[in-house]
């Protein structure tokens, strides 16, 4: 899963939920094992304090050997289970084995409605013990029976039981955490479907968004359809309507511009030259509407390695003292995603100034260059011409700039390869060639390999 994936988001955020409610699982439960145990031994005191008041009534000497408990723990000296007979005044009349040599601590306060008075102390070895001690009248005299159990052996018991909790809710934890990445992947399946699907429109595998999809993302794949085919008509209106006013334009230029011919003067010399401007504009922008229309059309690719293989033909044929060496790429390299009329048009008018301007050498060589935003399609063009300097390189770029008036063409190439790379977001560089005249480095947007076989020919 891919960080900042809605995936990943869903599988941090129960994971850490999940650790949230199996800690506090884990203290729920030991507190509640801790309070089970305790209440288990506060009923265990009360157990052995009735049977010494039992045992007490029954003999009527509080002195009697016949008293005792038959719990082994009380016979076992420090155990931290004690037992102990005393009189009102603080007399010792009897005490379990267990007791012997210890002072047996004297609880202060009201005693409850059961005539029982309870408390957590520590006996002179440092062991916690939960003390209950009840009042008991043998007539004359009354007198104070005190049972003592060991609170640190519920406490050890409580932290070994914490610390199983742990590793087994950690076990619990570890194996939903594994299931709630099973469950998140499983949730976007969906999603990764839809974004293929996608993904196969914009490289040129399909029109439309195809497939089945659950309730939640199907309007989404829907309304991806309908921009598609929104955007389809909305080209297809504009194109319409740029041709239908460049046509209707032209008839009105064309009788000016006759007109014009037939008349002498510097009104017919001014409507002939304006005419001709608005001529040039009117295809121009006709061209680039054009242009724009078919770029903006997804779903398109092209094998840069062929069309650059018949433009060198081509261009040997025109140029024939011209020296076109092609450096073929391998196989792996990815095809431009676009039109394949624009990238003819890009690279033949590229390859073409690089022919007439060179000295008879030019060099072509294709490339994948990785870049922040994916792979491009890299150009280069390079020729043992003059070369242009800094300020000249930008200047060809601009519509209409010739450095050279002589040399045949409008000077509206190099512009319209701008315009087109800049519709497919790419990007153009004219530098200095290692042949000691221009490089140029074409990049353009690519796409998926395609699988048509490609001609050995050179």
């Amino acid at each position: 899963m891919r960080k900042g994936s809605i995936a990943v988001n869903l599988f941090w955020l129960s994971a850490g939920w999940l650790v949230v409610a199996l800690v506090a699982t884990g203290f729920l439960l030991t507190d509640l094992y801790s309070r089970a145990l305790d209440t288990s031994l506060a009923e265990s005191l009360d157990f052995h304090v009735e049977s010494l008041t039992g045992s007490l009534l029954e003999t009527g000497d509080p002195t009697s050997s016949a008293i005792a408990l038959t719990d082994p723990r009380f016979d076992r000296p420090r155990s931290g289970w004690y037992w102990a007979i005393r009189g009102a005044d603080g007399t010792l009349y009897n005490l379990s084995t267990s007791a012997v040599g210890i002072d047996l601590p004297v609880l202060m306060g009201p005693p409850d409605s059961r005539a029982r008075r309870s408390a957590i102390m520590d006996d002179a070895f440092g062991t916690q013990m939960r003390v209950v001690e009840r009042t008991v009248t043998v007539a004359p005299n009354s007198y104070q029976i005190v049972v003592t159990g060991n609170l640190s052996e519920i406490l050890e018991l409580v932290s070994d039981f914490r610390g199983q909790t742990f590793i087994v809710l950690g076990a619990v934890g570890v194996m939903l955490a594994i299931m709630s990445a099973i469950v998140a992947r499983f949730a976007m399946r969906p999603i990764s479907k839809l974004s293929r699907a996608i993904e196969s429109v914009r490289e040129g595998e399909s029109v439309t968004v195809a497939g089945t999809y659950p309730r939640e993302i199907a309007p989404l794949a829907e309304e991806v359809n309908e921009l598609l085919r929104s955007n389809a008509q909305i080209i297809e209106r504009a194109r319409n309507q740029v041709g239908n006013l460049a046509h209707g334009l032209k008839t009105p230029i064309a009788v000016l511009r006759n007109e014009a011919a037939t008349k002498k003067g510097a009104l017919a010399e001014v409507v002939l030259s304006e005419s001709e401007k608005m001529s040039t504009m009117v295809a121009t922008y006709l061209e680039r509407a054009r242009l724009a229309a078919r770029t903006s059309v997804v779903g398109k690719k092209s094998d840069a390695t062929m069309i650059m293989l018949r433009l060198t033909r081509v261009m040997r044929k025109i140029h024939p003292e011209v020296t076109v060496a092609f450096q073929r790429p391998d196989a792996s390299l990815p095809w431009f995603r676009g039109d394949e009329a624009d990238l003819e048009e890009m690279a033949g008018n590229l390859l073409d100034n690089a022919c007439k301007w060179s000295k008879g050498q030019v060099g072509v060589r294709l490339d994948a260059e990785r870049s922040d935003t994916g792979t491009l399609l890299l150009i280069r063009i390079d020729d043992n011409g003059l070369g242009l300097s800094d300020s000249d390189a930008e200047k060809v770029l601009r519509r209409g700039v010739r450095l050279d008036e002589k040399t045949p063409g409008s000077g509206l190439g190099l512009d319209i390869v701008k315009e087109l790379v800049d519709v497919y977001g790419g990007s153009l560089r004219l530098k200095r060639s290692a042949l000691g005249g221009l490089l140029v480095e074409l990049r353009l947007p690519t796409a998926r390999l395609g699988s048509m076989a490609r001609p050995n020919a050179t």
